[in-house]
């Protein structure tokens, strides 16, 4: 290993120094993961450096190359200014320390990314888009451990940054839509669909958003089956066309399960799933499979990541033999038992497990629909009976039973919409109608919740504006 680090510390010298020559390297990972700092307010070595070791970290998949990539990482950040002395340091700084965060929650090691995360809100003169960048992932990896109170905490202390400091102008809104757009999904996630669209509203006719505000807006309205416009944002997502990356605009980076990746990655596997609704098989299985062979690319073929995938693929047969009366069940069967494998779901005999699973949502998804396979194999009922009540006990999910997420002849209310970044099912809601009659009380509550930060931060208070309320 130290002949390893001795090495990769010459090669990141080597970058280094090229890097003083000017920035050079503008590759496809780096514009996605960092592009929305320029050399104008971020320092070109460091962020050559960073792409250097995601590249690298990334190269080979292996705990390995990611350990040797945070070496690199390490290396640059030592280089750095100290903290606060100016605008450029610390948004190297924080850009270093969003891509330590993002390498190690992709290796599982949340706890060591929210650490970085949290670093990053000590910089205090970094810009709105590395803090607002730093809160958003935090929000992604709680919510994908289901520390949803968490969550919902952080989401507020993301609106409330920029109620005390006022972003610039030319990237205010886009922040503020961003910002809003991070608690929409916890309320979402959380089932509160009225509350969710007071913090929505406004993004209809904005051609320019992108990313995870967009991933997250696409989300409410096929959750709330305006499934029209949620197509047409979820393939804006995929075709990455923002006019916020072409300008430079720090509202574009991200990190973690919010990173550019993972968002396009996300709007695949759901605008698989919403064609899946529409009962458009094929259009849904061409979608789909493509979104699980670019997720084996970047992650490995044995990440939980594939697994995820690979559970909307099998649901999505599932539906399309209910639905035509056919059968697929040997194409099920092996879509859930690599998905539960991928998932790292513990052996059906092992005591005590459904309490601690993880990605608890789309194990009991795996599993149900597997015990659901078995239950019409006379000869394998009593194992099938056995994974149901397994995956009955690790579903968490509150705001609909597994049942209901499993039984496709309720399409009006329960319809589960796995949303691939945070590994969690969130609920088609009822019709438009229900919505608007829950909507009066929501936007009561978000104007009491804006009075009250209205009232601690009044100085910059009317500059933010929560669209629609």
């Amino acid at each position: 290993m130290i002949p390893t680090a001795i090495k990769l510390s010459g090669s990141a010298a080597t970058v280094a120094r090229t890097a003083k020559l000017g920035p050079s390297i503008r590759s496809p990972l780096f514009r996605l993961v960092h592009g929305g700092i320029n050399g104008s307010n971020a320092n070109p070595v460091a962020l050559q450096m960073i792409n250097y070791a995601l590249s690298h970290a990334r190269s080979q998949k292996s705990d390995e190359s990611y350990a040797q990539g945070l070496l690199v990482l390490e290396q640059c950040l030592s280089t750095q200014t100290s903290e606060g002395q100016d605008s450029a340091g610390d948004n190297s700084r924080g850009m270093v320390l969003l891509a330590m965060s993002t390498l190690s929650s992709e290796r599982g090691n949340f706890d060591e990314a929210m650490e970085k995360l949290q670093k990053v809100q000590d910089l205090t003169s970094s810009s709105f888009g590395v803090r607002v960048a730093a809160l958003e992932a935090l929000v992604g990896l709680h919510l994908e451990l289901e520390q949803d109170d968490t969550s919902s905490v952080l989401a507020d202390k993301c609106l409330e940054l920029l109620v005390k400091n006022e972003p610039e102008s030319n990237s205010g809104d886009f922040i503020n839509a961003r910002a809003r757009a991070v608690k929409g999904l916890v309320e979402l996630v959380h089932g509160n669909a009225a509350s969710a669209e007071s913090f929505f509203q406004g993004l209809k006719d904005n051609r320019a958003i992108t990313g995870s505000t967009a991933l997250s807006y696409g989300e409410f309205l096929h959750a709330t089956q305006n499934f029209s416009l949620a197509k047409d944002v979820y393939q804006n997502v995929i075709q990455g066309g923002s006019k916020n990356e072409e300008l430079g605009n720090s509202n574009a980076l991200a990190a973690c399960n919010m990173s550019a990746e993972e968002v396009s990655l996300g709007a695949m596997c759901a605008l698989g799933q919403l064609e899946a609704h529409l009962g458009n098989f094929a259009d849904a299985e061409e979608i789909l499979t493509k979104a699980l062979t670019i997720t084996e690319e970047r992650f490995g073929s044995h990440h939980p990541r594939v697994g995820v995938v690979l559970t909307c693929i099998a649901l999505m047969f599932r539906r399309k033999a209910m639905l035509e009366h056919s059968s697929a069940l040997l194409i099920q069967e092996g879509l859930y038992r690599r998905a539960i494998e991928l998932l790292k779901a513990p052996p059906l005999d092992t005591e005590g497990t459904e309490a601690n699973v993880d990605r608890s949502d789309i194990v009991a998804l795996a599993r149900g629909g597997y015990a659901e396979v078995l239950c019409v194999q006379q000869n394998r009922k009593d194992q099938g009976e056995k994974a149901k009540g397994w995956a009955e006990a690790a579903w968490r999910n509150r705001r609909m039973s597994l049942a209901e997420a499993l039984d496709i002849s309720n399409t009006s209310s329960a319809v589960p919409i796995i949303d691939a970044r945070i590994s969690r099912a969130l609920r088609m809601q009822q019709l438009r109608e229900e919505l608007d009659q829950a909507y009066p009380m929501a936007s009561f509550a978000i104007l009491i919740y804006t009075e009250r930060l209205a009232n601690n931060f009044p100085r910059p208070y009317n500059s933010f504006v929560f669209c629609g309320v």
